[in-house]
């Protein structure tokens, strides 16, 4: 039985959901030939991912695919219980609370793999970190997964190097849906929209710093840019380092940049991002950021012990005053700001992403014969379909090779 905040607040989930599904269509063509075909029939689905309206759309097109589906957030800060309750509402047993403690979001994603699921889809890697060790037992029926983030499947590679994987995994950030689009331009849009509605603050004429350059680095730089920011990019990649540079971007140190920067975002998967030493020379009333998966890469825990006061200065923005009087905001207690302290991403952006995970599912059960305990890229027929049906919903079309320029491509005669 669903576990959720409130059961009456179900119509507002509904509404959410209902709005989302008319700007995914790519995820509305696959629904309608998984209600045909019934490719996960019999079939029980775990879903941890973050839980919102798009993510509620997943579950319920997976649900009318076939599969018992059984759903919850990837972090409490990102659940909105309205969707919660108007996913139960709709059928989808669902467990989630926003702001739940830590025992109690482990307590719920537990109760989503209590029905020993034969697929799993995951942000973050807890599932699988639950299935591959507290929760053994759950996995008998496991087929395989799909990862959804970049954290995840790091974390999915180092479990497969040392052979205690639990099943199957593909690794869908690695799409090219999902990057070059989801990460890039989800990304670099509601991370801005989260941090300006919450702050109420303008950005152009700021000093932004970001935290790593990679497809979602590369999206953050790009918005803050065309919004009128100066941007800064620290890295530890020489080669992204250099693209950043070439890209217009300042690129220094975070030791030099923790000096400069007025808003910060960190967009890395490591940790220990920005720690005490950047603390200190941070300007007054600096505003610090994490888009990245986890809530380790601000080190908010040792601000904490810097500070001589704390308050709450607006809705999810947190004070901390130092000894010398200044303040260093954070926004969204460091979790991801996009989700903790926003929307997400655009329902257009996980129309793509979710399509894959969808796809990537179906993949996973017609080869699950021959699949071994590894992590497997998206296929590229996939990523085609799904770049196709997207072109086909906004309007647009683009050139096809002939048989002789496929030829040219594939042979060595000039």
């Amino acid at each position: 039985m669903s576990i959720v905040k409130d059961m009456a607040l179900a119509p507002s989930g509904r509404r959410k959901i209902s709005w989302v599904r008319d700007f995914m269509p790519a995820l509305s063509g696959i629904e309608a030939r998984f209600e045909k075909e019934q490719p996960f029939a019999g079939l029980r689905v775990a879903v941890s991912v973050h839980l919102e309206a798009k993510t509620a759309n997943l579950g319920y097109v997976l649900s009318k695919g076939g599969a018992e589906v059984h759903l919850t957030g990837s972090n409490p800060l990102s659940t909105q219980d309205d969707v919660a309750a108007g996913l139960a509402d709709l059928g989808v047993e669902t467990f989630g609370i926003h702001g739940a403690s830590a025992e109690e979001y482990e307590s719920h994603l537990i109760e989503t793999l209590k029905f020993k699921p034969h697929l799993v889809v995951d942000d973050g890697g807890d599932l699988i970190h639950l299935l591959g060790g507290k929760c053994a037992d759950l996995a008998e029926h496991l087929i395989g997964g799909c990862e959804e983030t970049t954290t995840g499947i790091l974390r999915l590679k180092a479990r497969e190097r040392e052979g205690i994987l639990p099943c199957a995994m593909m690794a869908v950030n690695d799409a090219k849906a999902k990057h070059y689009y989801d990460n890039k331009y989800g990304t670099g849009q509601s991370v801005w929209d989260a941090i300006m509605h919450t702050s109420n603050l303008v950005v152009a004429g700021k000093t932004v710093v970001v935290a790593g350059y990679g497809w979602c680095g590369k999206g953050v730089a790009m918005r803050a840019s065309g919004m009128g920011a100066n941007v800064i990019v620290t890295e530890v990649d020489p080669f992204k380092a250099l693209d950043a540079t070439m890209n217009g971007f300042r690129v220094m140190p975070m030791d030099e940049a923790a000096k400069y920067g007025d808003i910060f975002v960190t967009v890395t998967g490591c940790k220990d991002v920005i720690t005490p030493r950047h603390f200190e020379v941070m300007k007054h009333n600096a505003i610090l950021t994490n888009a990245g998966h986890f809530d380790c890469e601000v080190d908010v825990a040792s601000l904490a012990k810097m500070a001589v006061k704390r308050e709450i200065r607006r809705d999810n923005i947190e004070g901390f005053t130092l000894p010398d009087g200044r303040v260093l905001n954070v926004i969204g207690e460091g979790r991801l700001v996009n989700l903790a302290a926003g929307n997400g991403h655009p329902a257009e952006i996980m129309d793509m992403s979710f399509s894959v995970q969808a796809l990537a599912l179906e993949w996973l059960v017609k080869h699950k014969d021959s699949l071994e305990k590894k992590v497997y890229q998206v296929p590229d027929e996939i990523d085609d379909e799904i770049g196709r049906v997207k072109l086909a919903a906004m309007g647009l079309a683009i050139d096809k090779l002939t048989d002789e320029q496929m030829e040219y491509l594939n042979g060595w005669k000039a």
